[in-house]
């Protein structure tokens, strides 16, 4: 059985510790792939020096996370581009909008994130979105593009069925996170109606880690109770759950099946 890790921030401070263990346990899990969001300007380094240590298996992003968007969001932004077409680069992410945590630069967050869906288009890369309590706004957006080459993956997704086929309907795919194992999270009853060829599977370690573990650091070893429970919920075996939704991500990404 393999597996692939969609969105894992294994280069922050918390897998300083044990960093190789944590890789490790999950290949031995199955899971051999890990595709590294970036954050903005302060990220990049550690994560392409762990993609350096682990180029068959750790592979990087390029984004600024709509958190990270401030006063010099610019510069941020140049710093983004300047990483673009000089080394392989899967992704365009972690960009979005996030109106949860603070809106005082939502202005200059609508306008990163336009700026980088326009970089995906350019360099024929997918998005990785965050989208937490903007998920509408950001729908809107990206169908004022109206552009046929837009794809990408809505990451950890949480929203409902109407919201699921929103994202369905200007071709991407949903990031499941270990958030569908919660209790009353009512994520499992949107997923049921959600064919596997529209699903990604993600850990977002070191958080939102699975039950049986929720509440410790997430890692992508948990990815296997993440497809356990989603095997579960369509009524299938978890190899069948993990190799769609492996090929999906390959396919999202870029990466030649023959690789796996």
């Amino acid at each position: 059985m393999q597996l692939v890790d969609t969105h894992t921030h294994l280069y922050l401070p918390e897998f300083n510790p044990d960093r190789d263990e944590v890789i490790l346990r999950a290949i031995d899990q199955g899971v051999e792939k890990f595709f590294l969001p970036n954050i903005d300007s302060s990220s990049i380094e550690n994560m392409l020096e762990l993609t350096g240590q682990y180029p068959k298996h750790c592979f990087p992003m390029m984004g600024l996370h709509p958190t990270s968007v401030k006063e010099n969001y610019l510069s941020e932004l140049e710093v983004v581009q300047s990483h673009l077409g000089n080394m392989p680069i899967y992704a365009i992410g972690e960009v979005g909008i996030d109106l949860y945590w603070d809106k005082t630069f939502k202005k200059e967050q609508i306008v990163a994130f336009k700026d980088q869906v326009t970089l995906s288009l350019s360099y024929n890369l997918p998005l990785v979105i965050h989208s937490r309590n903007s998920f509408d706004l950001i729908v809107s957006i990206l169908s004022e593009f109206n552009n046929p080459e837009l794809r990408g993956v809505f990451h950890s997704f949480t929203g409902d069925l109407k919201q699921a086929e929103a994202a369905l309907s200007i071709g991407f795919k949903l990031g499941i996170s270990g958030i569908v194992t919660f209790k009353n999270s009512g994520l499992d009853e949107v997923v049921s109606k959600v064919d596997l060829d529209h699903i990604i599977l993600e850990t977002d370690s070191p958080y939102l880690a699975p039950a049986p573990n929720r509440g410790k650091r997430n890692e992508s070893s948990y990815l296997v109770y993440i497809a356990e429970k989603i095997a579960q919920i369509h009524h299938m075996s978890v190899e069948k759950v993990a190799e769609e939704t492996t090929l999906n991500a390959l396919k999202l990404f870029g990466i030649n099946n023959s690789t796996i």
